[in-house]
């Protein structure tokens, strides 16, 4: 039978654990860990312009951030990292726009964007909206992973990505080498790798 004329479309997406998320009012009951990282391990950074047998995946990416972070500061509360890790969730539903795109798209997108993260920062125990000092030091930790990729997977000068990202700071010290080896991992197993940061933090309740 077609559609009703006056029927809305369809705005919910099911995921691969058989829940429903609504993209309109999407609600923390509908969200896993699972679908999330599934997700982003199949989502490419850099438009999928990188080096490699695979795409460097979102969920590399956040693992990574939230790694930055860490050597950052030491001290770096559970909370802090685990929004450090979930920074770039919304992006398992809508992907991984570019920020001139984003910009184009206008303030209601923005706005589904941060109703999503919302959503998903209550499912996991975080306040819905992370403090904007926090928010500060993990785009900065974003920053560093973006300079990071760049020189090293999609071909961007250390010139270029200076200029686009600034010089990355504080990633001096022990364990420091760890970031100068990106390597864009198959799909499962970057999804493996983000469900194994999830579920450290996590235990450290």
């Amino acid at each position: 039978m077609p559609r009703s004329i006056a029927e809305p479309p369809r705005a919910w997406q099911r995921m691969l654990s058989g829940r429903r998320l609504d993209l309109l009012n999407p609600s923390p009951l509908d969200i896993e860990i699972e679908d999330i990282a599934h997700g982003l391990a199949r989502v490419a950074r850099w438009n999928g312009q990188t080096k490699g047998d695979h795409a460097f995946s979102v969920a590399q990416h956040c693992v990574l951030v939230e790694e930055i972070a860490t050597h950052l500061d030491p001290d770096l509360g559970r909370a802090a990292r685990l929004a450090a890790l979930l920074h770039d969730a919304p992006e398992y539903v809508i992907g991984d726009m570019i920020s001139p795109f984003k910009a184009a798209l206008g303030l209601d997108y923005k706005a589904f964007e941060k109703r999503l993260m919302a959503a998903i920062h209550m499912r996991f125990g975080l306040p819905p909206q992370s403090p904007a000092k926090l928010e500060a030091f993990l785009k900065k930790a974003d920053r560093i992973a973006a300079y990071l990729e760049a020189t090293q997977l999609a071909g961007f000068s250390v010139v270029e990505s200076e200029k686009f990202f600034g010089s990355p700071r504080g990633l001096e010290g022990d364990g420091a080498t760890r970031f100068l080896k990106l390597k864009p991992l198959a799909p499962n197993d970057a999804s493996a790798l983000y469900l194994k940061a999830f579920r450290k933090l996590v235990q450290q309740q």
